[in-house]
């Protein structure tokens, strides 16, 4: 009616839609409603959320982010005030191959058998490897993940695919947890499958894990995070050189997805917190919620067959099989860690040592690659 008003008669428009002229008139000089004034706040919230994640958060995220900070709203009303205001997630790229398999060395059995659940943390870490391109060359990063909570416990970056970029992961991860028994499961890369790796993995106890050749799904939690990682990051931004590249990884490693992305599968928790609500039930990892032990969810990759069609995974019978020695960590590679809040930083000193499992004939064997080797 305002853009027509020059042609038209306000009456005779109001009589056309069937409204009177009044009611016009009270409208134009009517304030905003309460719903639209909530609207206006809550965008600007979501904004304020949509940009801390870096734009990478969508609806379910930027709902539970609202839920968390005490909102009361539903998921629609979200995914409608981002749609009006312009903001969505991020989506996915192709990528490279990474994985080259060596026939001469003989890999370790599939221990977990695409069951991506542990009922509590360094029962089961998965590992792989990922490239980052720059304008001066290929980038890689080797990561170990935590199944129980999806933490990234250990990180390396290179430029090349040698097997100290895996050593130097599986190092780092060691000296923030110091497990007991841990199953390391990837996939059949050469690094993987390499005596020197294998070696280290009878150093510290580690019980070495790779899937299939050419099946994603057999790794599929690694995968997971770095589809994540891709979209959230690497194809957003491009970097000049590598040492650029490095910071961006790091700042979104340990400043961002441990400490502060929400994921789907911890209930909408960060890595960090999850382990702390399920190390202390009673305490509340959000400000203003208070989740009960029972509501805390395990994590689970959405990628895992069930238990009828590939049988459930050996990994625990193997835990139990384990001997229940401690590893001690290398004096020479990380003393004390920069984060004093998390539970699993420990001082060591001792260098580590052999350790072999204990089969249920009571005889101890040693693992090596797909073997065991009593002695």
């Amino acid at each position: 009616m305002k853009a027509n008003r020059a042609a038209h008669g306000i009456a005779t428009m109001c009589r056309v839609l069937g409204v009177s002229p009044s009611g016009y008139y009270a409208w134009q000089s009517r304030g905003p409603s309460a719903r639209a004034r909530h609207d206006e706040e809550l965008r600007e919230a979501i904004r304020a959320i949509h940009e801390a994640s870096r734009g990478t958060y969508g609806v379910p995220r930027v709902h539970a982010e609202l839920v968390a900070q005490g909102s009361r709203v539903s998921r629609k009303r979200v995914a409608r005030l981002m749609r009006e205001a312009g903001l969505a997630g991020v989506s996915r790229r192709r990528g490279v191959r990474t994985t080259c398999t060596d026939s001469s060395h003989r890999a370790a059995p599939d221990r977990v058998e695409r069951q991506f659940q542990a009922d509590a943390p360094d029962r089961i870490w998965v590992a792989d490897i990922t490239y980052v391109p720059t304008w001066a060359g290929f980038l890689y990063l080797a990561v170990v993940l935590d199944v129980f909570s999806r933490r990234v416990v250990g990180w390396s970056m290179a430029n090349h695919l040698r097997t100290e970029l895996v050593l130097n992961a599986l190092n780092m991860a060691l000296a923030r947890r110091r497990p007991g028994q841990v199953i390391h499961h990837s996939d059949q890369g050469t690094q993987y499958t390499s005596l020197a790796f294998g070696k280290r993995c009878r150093e510290t106890g580690v019980i070495p894990s790779t899937g299939s050749v050419g099946d994603c799904f057999d790794n599929a939690m690694a995968e997971s995070f770095f589809a994540t990682l891709e979209c959230e990051l690497i194809d957003r931004r491009s970097f000049r050189t590598q040492a650029e590249a490095r910071m961006a990884i790091f700042e979104f490693l340990e400043g961002w997805y441990n400490t502060r992305r929400r994921h789907s599968a911890l209930g909408y928790l960060s890595p960090n917190d999850f382990e702390r609500a399920a190390l202390t039930p009673s305490a509340s990892p959000l400000a203003g919620e208070t989740p009960p032990s029972s509501s805390i969810p395990r994590a689970s990759a959405a990628m895992s067959k069930s238990a009828d069609s590939r049988g459930r995974g050996p990994h625990k019978d193997i835990l139990q099989e384990s001997s229940a020695g401690q590893p001690q960590a290398p004096s020479e590679i990380i003393h004390h860690l920069p984060n004093p809040e998390s539970p699993y930083l420990m001082r060591w000193s001792a260098p580590l040592h052999s350790r072999g499992l204990r089969g249920q004939n009571g005889r101890c064997y040693q693992h090596s690659g797909a073997d065991r080797e009593r002695y």
